[in-house]
């Protein structure tokens, strides 16, 4: 029963990151203008945002060969209103990269500059002290993996000590699966009623993680959802223990099926499935 509620959840996992596949790389320059790096990648000019005020300052900035994107960046000037910066997106696995530096001398003590940065609604770095990280006029960037379900992408930044701010974003789409992770297999699920008929409905999920939450439906075709299953959850960017809700409902809103429970990444093997299905029959409300 463990394994079939393993690859269940899962299952629903991969109606989400493949399409993040079509998105092409977001870079913005916050509170600047467009910029070409020592790569050859291009920043856009200062995009996205819902408000806040600009500062620049060129100063020299020590671990990146890139200080033009540490001069400029945009602060929320707003107690009342978080600064954020909105994204749209294909629905998908993403990794954030956050960009910043100290460059205000009256700034560069421990605890001088503290805010909270989250994204899709999950606080993933509380009283962040870029100077107490990095030191001063030095540059930090700060990553995190997270799941668009949406469309879109969003970045807030909450003041704590004196204005949040921020220097660059990046937003670059993760590829499910990478050469070195087996080919996903095929999952089908069959919902059908004591006499046989199909179920119409939706299959619904609601996941969280400490590090990520997200929730869907899927519409059942005939009585049955399909998808691909990836044998290593770490290729959906998935590492933590998570919760997991489903249910299914049928046409009329009436809950047929329901299930919730803990999941821990570590102790599903999914290595030796090729393909499977499950056949659950319920009750007509």
């Amino acid at each position: 029963m463990n394994r079939i509620i393993g690859v269940i959840v899962f299952l629903l996992l991969t109606y989400i990151p493949a399409l993040a596949q079509t998105q092409q790389p977001i870079r913005v320059n916050c509170g600047g203008p467009s910029y070409t790096d020592s790569n050859g990648q291009v920043w856009q000019a200062d995009t996205g945002f819902n408000e806040g005020g600009v500062s620049t300052a060129r100063t020299n900035i020590s671990g990146t060969a890139d200080p033009t994107l540490y001069w400029s960046n945009r602060y929320n000037g707003n107690v009342a209103v978080p600064l954020t910066y909105t994204f749209a997106v294909a629905n998908g696995n993403y990794q954030v990269n956050l960009y910043f530096a100290e460059i205000v001398p009256r700034l560069q003590t421990i605890g001088a500059r503290v805010f909270n940065v989250k994204i899709e609604g999950i606080l993933l770095f509380p009283k962040l002290d870029i100077f107490a990280e990095a030191g001063a006029d030095a540059a930090l960037k700060k990553s995190a993996n997270v799941i668009a379900t949406n469309g879109k992408l969003q970045i807030e930044f909450d003041n704590v000590v004196q204005n949040a701010k921020i220097n660059a974003i990046e937003i670059l789409p993760v590829t499910p699966a990478s050469s070195t992770t087996p080919p996903p297999s095929t999952m089908t699920l069959t919902f059908t009623y004591p006499d046989g008929t199909p179920v119409s409905g939706q299959l619904t999920y609601v996941i969280t993680s400490p590090l990520l939450s997200f929730q869907g439906s899927a519409p059942l075709t005939n009585g049955q959802a399909s998808a691909a299953v990836f044998a290593n959850p770490s290729a959906l960017g998935i590492s933590t223990q998570f919760q997991v809700k489903l249910n299914l409902t049928d046409a009329a809103g009436h809950v047929l099926w329901e299930i919730n429970l803990a999941m821990n990444p570590a102790e599903v093997n999914l290595g030796a499935l090729q393909s499977s299905s499950l056949n659950v029959v319920v009750q007509k409300l």
